[in-house]
């Protein structure tokens, strides 16, 4: 116990932290997006899944990063489009037609897996880039500044996505169309339009999410590859108060704790490894419990709109 204590393992284990946070930032702010319109899309998982294995496949025949990438936000894009045909024009019950596209996802992905590749097979991916003079600062250096480009994307999109919603025109197309969407179609807002624009920026998010762990953090694709992230993902957006800042913090804290319950598994200390498994899920739950505020949940989430309701 007494190596978990050392400065050297801290700043391994805060280091694991930055990595592993970076598709939870990447799919709970897009996801941010889709809910603040008030649309809840339970497939990100799904989307995460075939996305990581479009970025993961292009890259294996390719040898081009930038192009697996590109196929894993275009596939996030398709899979925005048929999430928001489904729930936003066809008006389907939105849980239900998101846990159909996560089931999509992940039986499309293992049978391509299957039968394009066949075996797991690993790729070089994105490197790590030292920022010169930051990442030589004392301990805050190696952990914040030699991440690797994905990374760096998924942390500056806070402040990005806090401006896009607070100071910009589409921001508040999104609140008012998540809030009161009848008013907003009273003023010349289309509805469908706006909930179809958000869903596809978070579907694209996720596509980065699901590429930065096939072809930045992993380096591989096998079967559910992402084992449960997307729903933590949206999990993380009722636990940050659909707030970027507060998303970010419910990334840290889950990522914190899964870093650690794998440095306690590399170090050989015993706790059984089940219970270390379980830790960053049990404190996600608790978390989630104490800290669940519906106060700033958007009023017209997880609802239809037809014109002419009130």
């Amino acid at each position: 116990m007494k190596g978990l204590l050392s400065w050297n393992v801290l700043s391994g284990i805060l280091n694991t932290m930055i990595g592993l946070a970076t598709p939870f930032l990447f799919a709970a702010l897009g996801e941010t997006f889709a809910q603040t319109a008030g649309v809840v899309n339970l497939g990100v998982d799904g989307i995460m899944l075939l996305s990581a294995f479009a970025a993961f496949y292009v890259t294996l025949s390719s040898g081009s990063l930038a192009l697996g990438l590109l196929a894993a936000l275009l596939v996030g894009l398709a899979m925005g489009l048929l999430m928001s045909f489904v729930s936003v024009t066809l008006k389907a019950e939105q849980g239900v037609s998101g846990i159909g596209l996560y089931m999509f996802g992940l039986g499309m992905s293992s049978l391509l897996f299957k039968v394009l590749i066949g075996t797991v097979k690993t790729v070089d991916g994105f490197k790590p880039i030292a920022i010169p003079l930051l990442s030589n600062l004392p301990f805050v250096g190696p952990i914040l500044f030699r991440a690797n480009i994905l990374t760096y994307c998924a942390f500056l999109l806070v402040p990005a996505s806090w401006w896009l919603l607070e100071k910009t025109n589409l921001g508040l197309k999104l609140k008012a169309v998540g809030q009161n969407p009848a008013a907003a179609d009273s003023v010349g807002i289309s509805v469908s339009r706006v909930r179809y624009l958000a869903v596809c920026m978070g579907a694209v998010l996720a596509g980065a999410a699901g590429a930065s762990l096939s072809i930045a953090q992993l380096n591989l694709f096998q079967d559910n590859l992402t084992a449960g992230q997307g729903f933590i993902a949206v999990a993380l957006v009722y636990f940050g108060g659909w707030r970027p800042v507060g998303v970010l913090a419910g990334a840290l804290l889950f990522s914190v704790a899964n870093s650690f319950q794998l440095w306690v598994q590399v170090l050989g200390v015993k706790v059984p490894s089940s219970l270390a498994v379980m830790l960053p899920y049990v404190l996600t739950i608790l978390a989630l419990t104490v800290t669940a505020n519906r106060a700033r949940q958007p009023a017209a989430l997880n609802k239809p709109f037809e014109r002419g309701e009130s």
